[in-house]
């Protein structure tokens, strides 16, 4: 008995070629598509508005803006559970917009430690 491969997978080196093109593609639309979700800006609000955090791609912080009313010498945890939130907020829209572009060129196939 004879061993068959795949279908469209015997047809040597065109397939082959043909498979490295699509492989270069996807890898320069990833890289295409990294840079431009680093260079996206998110503006993330907390504790109703009181708190603006604008953040790039990169999880970097472009800009922090607190209203006054929430600064109270008495009450400091309020405020730092606030920043919490914001960041947090900030850090998972990212990751998620970022995994979700991402699975749109690679077809959600599963790559550890892609994102």
């Amino acid at each position: 008995m004879k061993a068959r491969l795949p279908k469209g997978m015997g047809k040597g080196p065109e397939n082959m070629n043909s498979m490295l093109k699509q492989a270069q593609k996807m890898q320069e639309d990833m890289a295409a598509l990294q840079e431009d979700l680093n260079n996206r800006e998110y503006e993330i609000k907390a504790g109703g508005g009181m708190v603006t955090l604008k953040m790039k791609g990169t999880k970097e912080v472009v800009s922090l803006h607190i209203q006054p009313d929430v600064i109270d010498p008495d009450d400091p945890e309020t405020l730092q559970d606030i920043l919490i939130a914001a960041f947090n907020e900030g850090i998972k829209r990212i990751e998620d917009t970022n995994k979700n572009e991402m699975e749109s060129i690679t077809g959600a196939l599963n790559m550890p430690g892609l994102f």
